[in-house]
């Protein structure tokens, strides 16, 4: 059975601050510091908090519940105003039927600022002003907009990354036909017809889509709106370029015409919304209240969204305060195809990780509605999805009986592509269930085997947090370094683990020769990728990467398990060899590391554990060299180390990864690394931390295939047999 986890109500705030602030509606608009929420309301009182891919949002308190048909309906426009249809028409009508309708106007307003409650299937439901004016007000091509739980989600975050003077915007990844489209064009409207002084504008993954999303949705969508929400045009009623608002729209019982007053002297809203070509220059050097980022994931060479949003981003700011927002959001192309500039954008766009003035690395704001959410023909009448298999009659909002439940629809289609690796990954990226779907990239590049490690990230994804890791770091016991050292857990922590030893093997040192030497060898070793420089000139670089890997032992400890995963780039060199350090001790195992960055090796020696630093498995010690025989390692250079380890990775995933011939699946839970295994370029390797790491550590657990065979020469034995006649008395012997 199916359980959504897009959102949750949470209580972050104590219920008496809730109510004593809500008693002299104290709570403002905006991000609340102290309470570490932001809040969406603008009526100075909240209700509940959601909090939507890690984001706390607070939703107005819940205030006049519009009693309809306990659904969403679009509310019937008065024929006696739809007449209207310009404020110089309104201008021409007697002031009794002005007057009359002035009500009805000034709460379309209200309900355009502050939002909309209704009753849904009996449950009162809060939807932001931006999505009632798209529900209510918005044309689309197939007419008015349903009405869908997913989309309500989707305003509410993007009311919060409106609301929070942290953030520039969201970074939005979707499914396929999910409506981005529309509801962007929708809020660009919606801003630029209250906005004076303005600039919107619009980019897409080439400037013809560009155009389209122009005029065939945000025009259409301005001419129809109501007369009071609609300034006047200059130029073309349907332009190709620019959309150009003059007299601004009018809150009618907060600011009457009168009668004797000119409106041409009316003072103009001069906003505009246009579109540009794409590239990564555009709207260089200009200021925008709104820009929209259509298709961000489909950027193909020569241009690079990673690039454009670097300029636009200025766009959006002076000094330091955020003045305009960005909406972006797309499907993924595959990672070469612009989908590797998109993820990076996406999962700097990450709202737990956060710099000291409080922003995401991008400054947007990620979010990801799984396709379960948002896919046609499996949303019911109230907008809800049908995730499972129905027990009793579900209808959708067109009349049409939903039969099947959108997961096992979806995942009919994905086993009838299993023989297609290509069709699969594409049908995967279009309709993402997690994260990885939505950035699976294509096989024809990968030199292992793709089915088997997508089966074992498929399989990783529904264990969830079932699958046993845990977050955290190592320190040591009391802070005195070379004692025991223990593990303890966090969600910001640099490792992830899947197994510990019993308490009995934790800290096993053992003493050889005067020299600390791993209690476990016999049980498992790790691979380790290292750097040397903490610093780097643009302050990214490669990041340092250990991990752990079992042998077949008799002790209790699964077999050929990677139980260890760090891939992190701490502030200082200095702190990555001292985790290292710290995780050889836990475990008592070895480590095997490239000597081309040598100071690991070295910090290890240092420190007394020398003896933890295997040599290369290849050469007889007396083939060592001086700097190997002092430190241990194996490099990376040689052409016959880069083909054993790409085949050590091979050999790995050919037995311990996927479904199994016993019809059970591999216990390797790291998809950070399924995945760069799948991306693993042998002639790029220095990109590939994690990758280079877990090979190492393969190789490590399994060195007996990599001792040298010496060539041993062996004298022949002579056996001369003789021979004789048999003639005569006496035999001689044949010469």
């Amino acid at each position: 059975m199916y359980e959504q986890s897009l959102y949750k109500v949470i209580e972050p705030v104590k219920i008496n601050t809730i109510k004593r602030l809500n008693k002299s509606k104290k709570w403002e608009y905006g991000y609340n510091k102290e309470n570490d929420i932001v809040v969406i309301s603008r009526t100075g009182q909240i209700g509940d908090i959601y909090e939507i891919q890690n984001l706390k949002i607070a939703l107005p308190k819940q205030t006049d519940v519009f009693k309809g048909s306990d659904k969403w309906e679009k509310q019937e426009y008065p024929k006696a105003l739809s007449r209207v249809k310009t404020i110089f028409d309104w201008k021409e009508y007697p002031e009794d039927f002005k007057e009359k309708w002035h009500g009805y106007i000034d709460k379309e307003f209200t309900r355009r600022q502050e939002g909309f409650w209704f009753y849904n299937k009996g449950k009162p439901t809060y939807i932001t002003g931006t999505h009632y004016m798209y529900l209510q007000w918005s044309k689309i091509d197939v007419g008015q907009p349903d009405f869908r739980e997913a989309n309500r989600l989707f305003y509410i975050f993007w009311e919060a990354c409106k609301a929070d003077r942290r953030c520039y915007g969201m970074c939005y990844l979707k499914n396929r036909r999910s409506g981005f489209s529309f509801m962007a064009s929708g809020e660009t409207v919606n801003l630029a017809t209250i906005s004076s002084d303005a600039r919107y504008g619009v980019l897409s993954k080439s400037g013809a889509d560009a155009k389209k999303m122009f005029t065939d949705k945000i025009v259409p969508i301005s001419i129809n709106y109501p007369f009071f929400f609609k300034p006047i045009q200059d130029g073309m009623d349907r332009p190709k370029t620019e959309l150009a608002y003059r007299v601004p729209a009018s809150r009618f019982t907060r600011r009457k015409i009168d009668s004797s007053e000119r409106l041409e002297e009316l003072k103009g809203l001069d906003t505009t919304i246009d579109w540009k070509n794409t590239g990564d220059n555009s709207y260089d050097g200009e200021k925008l209240a709104l820009l929209v980022h259509d298709e961000a994931g489909k950027w193909e060479k020569p241009e690079n969204i990673l690039n454009n949003w670097r300029v636009t981003k200025t766009t959006l700011r002076l000094g330091s305060r955020i003045i305009g927002k960005c909406m972006m959001g797309s499907t993924s192309n595959s990672l070469d195809k612009g989908g590797s500039n998109f993820k990076k954008l996406y999962n700097d766009s990450n709202v737990t990780k956060r710099n000291a003035n409080g922003q995401t690395r991008s400054g947007l704001y990620s979010l990801f509605i799984p396709m379960e959410w948002n896919y046609e023909g499996f949303i019911d009448m109230y907008g809800i999805p049908t995730f499972n298999t129905p027990e009793e009659e579900t209808i959708g909002p067109h009349g049409d009986q939903i039969e099947i439940g959108v997961i096992e629809h979806w995942q009919n289609e994905a086993d009838g592509l299993r023989n297609d690796q290509d069709a699969l990954n594409e049908f995967y990226r279009q309709f993402p269930r997690t994260e990885e779907h939505a950035f699976r990239d294509e096989t024809k590049n990968s030199i292992f085997n793709l089915v088997k490690l997508y089966e074992q990230i498929d399989y990783n994804d529904d264990l969830k947090s079932s699958s046993g890791i845990s977050t955290g770091n190592f320190q040591w016991v009391n802070g005195v370094k070379d004692s025991k050292v223990i593990f303890y857990p966090d969600p910001q922590g640099r490792f992830k683990i899947s197994w510990v030893p019993p308490v009995h093997l934790q800290n096993n040192i053992v003493h050889k020769n005067n020299r600390k030497q791993p209690g476990n060898e016999h049980m498992g070793a790790f691979g380790c990728d290292s750097y040397d420089i903490s610093g780097t000139v643009d302050g990214t670089g490669s990041k340092g990467a250990l991990h752990g890997l079992t042998k077949f032992s008799m002790e209790n400890c699964p077999a050929n398990k990677f139980f260890l995963e760090y891939v992190a780039r701490p502030q200082t060199a200095e702190i990555f060899f001292e985790d290292v350090l710290m995780a050889l001790i836990f475990y008592g195992m070895p480590i095997l590391a490239e000597n081309n960055k040598p100071r690991l090796l070295y910090y290890l020696r240092r420190r007394g554990y020398r003896g933890y630093s295997m040599n290369r498995p290849d050469k007889v010690w007396n083939k060592l060299s001086v700097a190997e025989k002092e430190v241990g390692g194996i490099p990376n250079s040689s052409e016959d180390i880069k083909q054993a380890h790409a085949a050590a990775i091979e050999m790995y995933i050919q037995d311990n990864v996927g479904l199994k011939q016993d019809g059970t699946y591999g216990d390797m839970y790291f998809n950070n690394t399924l995945n760069e295994w799948a991306r693993f370029d042998i002639n790029k390797r220095t990109a590939f931390d994690a990758a280079i790491s877990s090979g190492l550590a393969i190789m490590a657990c399994n060195r007996h295939l990599y001792a040298p065979n010496a060539n041993i020469e062996k004298q022949k034995i002579n056996i001369s047999i003789a021979r004789y006649t048999n003639k005569g008395a006496l035999s001689k012997i044949i010469e």
